[in-house]
């Protein structure tokens, strides 16, 4: 209760407060996440499925990965972690969620601000004229195609290509104006997310983490709570709203 309640205190006296969520969240949903035991990539290659070069070469593979990825998470809904989020986004004056993963629970879940650092699974985007859009629905053909004719591929961050630049530069602002930071799910691992807790640390932020083990970042970490995210966050802002009741 000590770490909890020392959380809820770092992170809502903050004027400002960046959060930063990776796969362990998702996970909790029911999502695989990337690198686990059960994770998306343990029965297929990156470089078959998830590159440019592999899009190019086979798109009708590389869109029946996805259709079953979209397909396993139509069923997946957010969880406790994800709500106390969307909470948390009403109790801070500047309020960023920066997130690793692309499964759109955020925005399910209620939270308005998200910087998708990799993109939604659940967007498309043209290769040829550029067009994005939401498409949640099965598509009847694949590889789908744009009305214009050319063909879509998933609004997702591939292995080989740089992240959205205009997101990226948000999410920085963010770092070098908030108090505290809240990692939250993440193994520390994946850049540059990696770094966003070091770099709001060496700004004078103070860093919460909610990690049911031990990563990188909990060296920085001035609370490091060792429980699910499900558990931890709803309290987290339970003991808050009691204390200014």
């Amino acid at each position: 209760m000590k770490d909890l309640s020392g959380a809820a205190e770092i992170l809502f006296s903050s004027r400002a407060l960046v959060v930063l969520t990776g796969a362990g969240i998702s996970a909790e949903s029911g999502v695989p996440t990337f690198r686990g035991a059960e994770g998306y990539w343990r029965n297929y290659r990156p470089e078959d499925l998830a590159t440019p070069e592999a899009f190019s070469r086979d798109p009708a593979l590389v869109w029946e990965w996805y259709s079953m990825r979209r397909e396993a998470l139509s069923r997946v809904k957010p969880n406790p972690g994800h709500l106390a989020i969307a909470e948390m986004e009403d109790l801070v004056e500047d309020f960023t969620l920066i997130t690793q993963n692309v499964d759109g629970l955020h925005h399910l879940g209620g939270s308005r601000k998200v910087l998708e650092l990799h993109g939604n699974i659940w967007r498309v985007r043209c290769t040829v004229c550029g067009m994005r859009e939401m498409r949640k629905e099965p598509f009847e053909t694949l590889p789908p195609h744009c009305g214009c004719g050319g063909l879509l591929r998933p609004d997702v961050v591939w292995f080989g290509e740089m992240l959205p630049q205009e997101v990226l530069e948000e999410a920085y602002d963010a770092l070098g104006r908030c108090e505290a930071i809240l990692v939250v799910g993440t193994s520390g691992i994946v850049q540059p997310a990696a770094s966003f807790p070091f770099i709001a640390k060496g700004k004078g932020a103070r860093v919460v983490e909610v990690n049911p083990e031990e990563t990188t970042i909990t060296s920085v970490a001035d609370v490091s709570i060792r429980e699910r995210a499900g558990k931890a966050l709803p309290a987290i802002v339970r003991i808050w709203k009691e204390n200014i009741a």
